[in-house]
């Protein structure tokens, strides 16, 4: 393993406020600094100073000086963060894919906590919880209010204590209390699927410690049930990140040996660094290459990449890897555009500091910060188009989001019509019944209409592509 990839250490993408970072923990010491500002060090004792000895009640100190810390890392990007001992914690357990909770994936819906769906063998499963329960209380607590990580930091807690969730079930209009006991969850990333006879659909929700090992498995039932297959489905739509090196994985286990997956550059010597599909870049631990038990086969199956607004960061990684090779049709809408690398950097035993590194380039030098992989083909989330992704937040929405570097953003008037158009919709759907409002369907179900797209363009038949999806920085993609 070369001296860089050392100084690397493991790369990671977490999810936080809804877009993932791509982080590479360190703990590489600065061997110089440059001078500090006195005068305005000076200032910020003064401060201190007179709030501690002025302010209306006594204030703790250390609080005082988290509270600069912090405020000094997030006023740089939406990505940058310092960790107290709480969020580090935190923060290791989502890229970890083990957490101790009750076992839902959830999301938000009028402002309630929805469940997407009950994790298999959770203690949630075990429960009787089902795919679009409402989750109105958490103990004693209205969820009416929270912000979707507030509602997941009361649901986790430590191992063996219980949490009272208030359900409401909509299709049998009633409300009743579920008591669950916490316990360790273990996330399944990876699901996969033969969807017709000669077809696989595998879909990666998120880039975590095992899931190169489970896609690996995947892959091999997939091929134990249909050894000749004519195409796949590799399903990256809302999977907001994870670890870099499992991206790498995943892109390598598709393209030729050897060739560059990804490259990343920023003011550090060892932030300038090229990523390649080759087991050195991947695999953390000693030991046989994960990716020898797949079949060859994989290296040629017809390939679609199934992608929309949802996918962020590692996901928008092996995107990019595979549309600059050629390997395979990217199909969807325009990713998020989340493209920056995330320094992790101990600060103690139990704190630490996420510092925005480098940026992020696809193999032929793209960046992929602010403006994300635009679809070889464009198609919408269903077949009366987009009615719900346009209003979606992408990076390039994001309040003090870090630029692409290459050239001047543009904001395209079309699509801010469109997301007013959206909105509009979106509240007419709102004054509908719960039994009459348009949900989404399924990933992989015979309702989900890129995925019969995605099918069409295997097996050369015509595909709906979007006549209303607008891509962002135009103008800036020409120039590259």
């Amino acid at each position: 393993m070369s001296h860089k990839l050392k100084i690397a250490g493991w790369i990671t993408v977490g999810a936080l406020a809804g877009a993932l970072t791509t982080v590479s923990l360190q703990t590489v010491a600065r061997g110089s600094l440059a001078p500090l500002p006195l005068e305005e060090l000076q200032q910020l004792a003064a401060v201190f100073s007179m709030i501690k000895t002025d302010y209306v009640e006594p204030v703790d100190e250390k609080k005082l000086i988290t509270d600069a810390i912090s405020g000094m890392v997030s006023s740089l990007d939406p990505h940058s963060q310092y960790f107290d001992k709480k969020s580090f914690k935190e923060f290791r357990e989502g890229t970890s894919g083990r957490f101790v909770g009750v076992g839902i994936e959830i999301s938000q819906e009028d402002g309630l906590v929805k469940v997407v769906s009950p994790i298999e063998g959770s203690p949630a499963f075990r429960a009787g919880l089902k795919t679009g329960d409402l989750i109105t209380k958490i103990d004693d607590t209205a969820v009416k209010g929270l912000s979707l990580a507030e509602a997941v930091k009361r649901m986790r807690g430590e191992p063996n204590t219980k949490v009272m969730l208030t359900i409401y079930r909509k299709d049998e209009n009633r409300t009743f209390p579920v008591t669950i006991t916490r316990e360790e969850i273990k996330t399944q990333s990876v699901k996969g699927k033969i969807v017709e006879p000669g077809y696989g659909w595998i879909r990666l929700s998120q880039f975590q410690e095992r899931t190169v090992e489970d896609f690996v498995r995947k892959v091999d039932e997939l091929y134990k049930q249909e050894p000749n297959l004519k195409g796949m489905v590799l399903d990256l739509r809302n999977d907001p990140g994870g670890l870099l090196d499992a991206a790498v994985a995943i892109s390598a286990a598709f393209l030729p040996e050897n060739v560059t997956v990804v490259s990343t550059n920023g003011q550090l010597p060892e932030s300038k660094f090229v990523y390649k599909a080759a087991p050195e870049f991947y695999q953390r631990r000693a030991g046989a290459d994960p990716l020898r038990r797949i079949p060859a086969q994989l290296k040629s199956v017809p390939l679609v990449v199934l992608v929309n607004e949802g996918s962020a960061s590692a996901s928008e990684i092996v995107a990019g890897a595979l549309q600059d090779h050629h390997r395979g049709t990217i199909l969807g809408s325009q990713t998020f555009g989340k493209g920056s690398v995330q320094t992790v950097r101990p600060l103690g035993p139990d704190t630490g500091l996420k510092l925005t590194t480098a940026r992020y380039y696809t193999p032929s030098g793209k960046s992929i910060q602010a403006k994300g992989i635009v679809p070889d083909v464009m198609v919408d989330e269903s077949e009366e188009g987009n009615i719900f992704s346009v209003l979606r937040t992408r990076e390039a929405d994001l309040d003090k989001h870090l630029m692409s570097g290459q050239g001047a953003e543009v904001k395209d008037p079309a699509r801010e019509k469109a997301r007013e158009e959206a909105r509009k919709r979106a509240e007419e759907e709102a004054k509908k019944g719960p039994n009459e409002r348009k949900t989404p369907p399924e990933f992989g179900s015979d309702k989900d209409f890129q995925l019969v797209q995605a099918l069409n363009q295997l097996k050369g038949r015509p595909v709906i592509v979007s006549k209303t999806q607008v891509v962002e920085n135009k103008e800036e993609k020409k120039e590259n």
